[in-house]
């Protein structure tokens, strides 16, 4: 993110400033989405998104996630090494939507693709799978535009049914859950993968048919 301003002051005008552009960002990203969902469904008659999602990154979060990674606590650093300040979370209904999107939001003119992580097709060690991508889009102020970064998540029901259960565990342990419990988690996340693989291929045998989705 190229950002105008004076950010290594960290005062209260500078965070609140950061915080609009980031915000500001994500309405844009958003509208991007939405305005896909409404084409998908209303000009081709198809409707592969079920629900998207929107979110800041909490102050705490930024500043615990900056000294993980052993950086000292300020908004340039913040700015510079923290991606997923802005975050959006798509929820599709298969997995070969979640490729479809990606695509279809890549190819915009004015969307920046800086990082993709596929944790469909190399999950994490700890089970979890989705569609990561790490954009830049442009916020038009008054007398300037900001290149801002957002995260995209793209990830199935599925995917995000476990994801969300898994974030409530390994909050409850702190990030450290039993092993047992881990070890279920994995292995419920590869009987996700099987019912997300299942799912697809109902599909399109109802495709083949003639029958609607």
């Amino acid at each position: 993110m190229e950002f105008p301003y004076n950010i290594q002051n960290e005062n209260i005008d500078s965070w609140e400033t950061v915080m609009f552009i980031y915000g500001a960002a994500l309405k844009n990203v958003r509208a991007k989405v939405e305005i896909l969902a409404d084409e998908l469904k209303y000009v081709h008659k198809m409707n592969p998104i079920e629900h998207v999602e929107s979110r800041l990154k909490e102050a705490e979060s930024i500043v615990k996630k900056l000294k993980r990674h052993g950086y000292e606590s300020t908004i340039e650093n913040m700015v510079k090494y923290v991606k997923d300040i802005a975050g959006v979370r798509i929820v599709c209904s298969f997995t070969s939507d979640i490729y479809k999107l990606a695509d279809m939001i890549s190819g915009q003119a004015d969307v920046t693709i800086l990082e993709i992580c596929d944790y469909i097709q190399t999950p994490k060690p700890s089970g979890y799978m989705s569609y990561h991508m790490i954009v830049s889009v442009p916020v038009y102020l008054s007398d300037q535009v900001v290149d801002t970064c957002v995260e995209i998540q793209i990830r199935t029901v599925a995917m995000d049914f476990w994801a969300s259960l898994e974030h409530k565990i390994q909050y409850k342990f702190e990030g450290n859950a039993p092993e047992f419990i881990s070890r279920d988690l994995r292995a419920c996340a590869k009987i996700v993968a099987n019912l997300d693989t299942r799912m697809l291929a109902l599909n399109t045998a109802v495709q083949e048919t003639g029958g609607r989705t």
